[in-house]
Parts: C-alpha cells; sequence; structure tokens
C-alpha cells in the first residue's frame, strides 16, 4: 500500500484505476502469477533489509533521543520515522485520561485486513466487560477491517461470535488458494459481502446513522473521506465493501458508491481520529495507541502511515504479511485472545472493567 499525495491532480487516480482493469484483463494469467512471485520476493528481501536494520548500534545524544547508525537510514530510505521513545510509552499515546474525557469518547479501529481478527477479540472484550464505557462512547470509527469490527460492536455486538466464526472460515478459503486472495478466478469481495449480509440486522443504517465513521478513498481526486450518514442497509454496506477494497487484491473494479468510485479507506486514512472528545484507538499493529500489542524492539521507530502512527518492528512486518496472506487457525485464535486481553489490559488501567 502507499499514501496518496494530495496534489495528485484530479481524475488521475480514476483513470490509472481504468487503465490497470483494461491491462488485467488482457494479462495472461502466467504473467499475473510472475509478477505476484515478484512481489513476495521483494517483500521477503524488505524483511531480510529490515532486520538487519533492527540489529544496528544506537547512540545517545544529549537531548537523550535515540539515534539510528547509516544502515538503519538505508533500509528505511524513503520512510519517515520520528526516532526516541513516546513520552508516554508504546501503546499508551499521548491522550489524557479516559476519566477526563468522559463526556464525549470515540472508538477507531484500525485497517489490518485479515488481522481484524484482533478487533473482533477486542470487541468481545468491550462487550463483556466494558459496558459501562460503551454506554459513553459517542462514536464508532474504523478503516478496512477496522470498519467492519465498529459495526458489528455498534449495532449487532451479540453477532460478535458469529463475525468470529466467519472470519476463521474466510482465513481457511483464502489460505487453501495458491496464491491466496489474487488467485485467478477468486471472487473475494462476493465472499465478504456474503459475510457481512449474514451477520448485519435489517436496521443496521438507522443504528449507524452518524455514530459510524467509515474511512473510504475516492478514486477521482485520492482524498479521504469518513461517511457517518446511510440511506438504507445496501448502503451501509456499500461503504463498508469500499473500505475493504484493496485495488488488485481485492480485485479490479472498485466499489461504486452515490456514482462515485471508492476503494479502501486504509490507504489514506488507516486509523480516523474524530474531531470532538477523546478517541480511543485499536490495532493490531504495536505503536503509540491506546490498545494494541507491546512489542519490545532495541530501539522506538515509529512510522506514519496512512495516519496511523505504528512502530518499526520486525513483529510489525511479519503483522503486515499476516495482514495481506492470513496465518494459520492457531494463530488466528492467538491473535483473538490478544485482542481481547490487551482490552482488558485497558480497561483495568482506566478503570473502566466490570
Amino acid at each position: 500500500m502507499f499514501l496518496i499525495n494530495n496534489s495528485f491532480r484530479s481524475g488521475a487516480m480514476e483513470q490509472m484505476m481504468e487503465k490497470t482493469e483494461e491491462m488485467m484483463w488482457t494479462l495472461d494469467t502466467q504473467v499475473l502469477l510472475s509478477g505476484f512471485q515478484t512481489v513476495i520476493h521483494l517483500t521477503s528481501e524488505f524483511q531480510v533489509m529490515a532486520d538487519s536494520a533492527f540489529g544496528s548500534q544506537v547512540s545517545k545524544v544529549n537531548d537523550k533521543r535515540s539515534v539510528v547508525d547509516a544502515r538503519v537510514a538505508t533500509s528505511a530510505e524513503g520512510i519517515k520515522i520520528d526516532a526516541g521513545k513516546s513520552p508516554s510509552g508504546v501503546c499508551d499515546g499521548n491522550q489524557d485520561s479516559l476519566e477526563a474525557k468522559m463526556k464525549h469518547i470515540n472508538l477507531s479501529f484500525a485497517a489490518c485486513g485479515f488481522l481484524g481478527i484482533y478487533h473482533l477479540g477486542a470487541a468481545a472484550a468491550f462487550y463483556r466487560h466494558g459496558k459501562k464505557l460503551l454506554k459513553v462512547v459517542k462514536a464508532f470509527a474504523g478503516a478496512s477491517a477496522g470498519s467492519l469490527a465498529a459495526t458489528v460492536l455498534l449495532a449487532v455486538p451479540e453477532n460478535i461470535e458469529k463475525s468470529k466464526e466467519f472470519a476463521y472460515g474466510f482465513a481457511e478459503e483464502v489460505r487453501k488458494l495458491d496464491f491466496g486472495a489474487v488467485t485467478p478466478g477468486y471472487d473475494f469481495m462476493k465472499t465478504l459481502r456474503e459475510g457481512i449480509e449474514s451477520i448485519l440486522p435489517s436496521n443496521v443504517h438507522e443504528i449507524a446513522e452518524n455514530r459510524l465513521y467509515v474511512s473510504v478513498t475516492n478514486t477521482k481526486n485520492g482524498e479521504n473521506h469518513l461517511v457517518s450518514s446511510f440511506a438504507s442497509r445496501e448502503d451501509l454496506i456499500k461503504v463498508l465493501l469500499a473500505s475493504s477494497f484493496v485495488p488488485v487484491y481485492a480485485g479490479i473494479k472498485p466499489v461504486e458508491y452515490k456514482g462515485e468510485k471508492w476503494v479502501d479507506g486504509g490507504l489514506t486514512n488507516g486509523l480516523p481520529i474524530l474531531p470532538v472528545g477523546r478517541t480511543v484507538t485499536i490495532s493490531p499493529f504495536s505503536g503509540r495507541l491506546d490498545i494494541c500489542p507491546r512489542d519490545k524492539g532495541r530501539v522506538d521507530l515509529y512510522v506514519k502511515f496512512a495516519k496511523h502512527d505504528i512502530m518499526l518492528s520486525l513483529a510489525n512486518l511479519v503483522r503486515l504479511n499476516q495482514a495481506l496472506f492470513p496465518p494459520n487457525q492457531a494463530k488466528m485464535e492467538s491473535l483473538y485472545q490478544n485482542g481481547f486481553d490487551d482490552t482488558v489490559h485497558f480497561l483495568l488501567k482506566e478503570n473502566w472493567f466490570e
């Protein structure tokens, strides 16, 4: 994935998608598979390079900030990172106490592909042990898989278990394919739509109106939109599908909604922060977040990825791979439990556990 520059001239992205569609239909299957193998190879090379970078020496300067040597600068070329520890530590963020802003609290779930199973674990913990908190939550936000978890927690939390089973089955289906979701002939979006339709109630759009904020990217101008108004259940489903549509990976044709084409919200805003109140952030990637895994690296390096501030670590690189190529059943179950446990830890720390 890559960030879309705001200066991207109008219409350029839409033209790119149309040209990509035309090209993909004419590509020979063997060429497509060969190209995909190249991507896998490059990913592997990047992981080796990153592993080397994390072995670099660290020196301290007078202001106590960490400075990495040239090997890290080379391996992270083109990526802006902030060196040094977060004032409040990994996962704690810079936000005030939850009680201080309890009059207006929001929950935001990060984009994360198949790691959305972590979000479902978090949602289960909120539903089981955080009902006092949920009573004061004003809005639920999310991008990609995060928007799906946010919708379930807001509109139909009693279906979290059903959502978990769907996620397990979806991941298993993709794992069996030779080239995962990009295997020629596989309809990723069809499977996702069927799952969404089986879980959401008929009045979900009424429950979600002005309380659910879904991050999507407009293909015409590359701008991010947070959609919060839904005229019908079908409209909401289309927005959720658009937020999860990773170009090429999930298909060729972007999702059409209200006469325009939309793709993955995680490309431009992977972790929506709402303007009013405190937004509690949840992510399966370790970083400066309220609820997330707690990686312990040799140095604290962070990268801003689509407004999602995550730690640059080998563990996060593995998670990035798992987001697109789901791990085995045992690991999926472990991720679900991790989401549950990390959320319980947050509720205990903020005195919201019950």
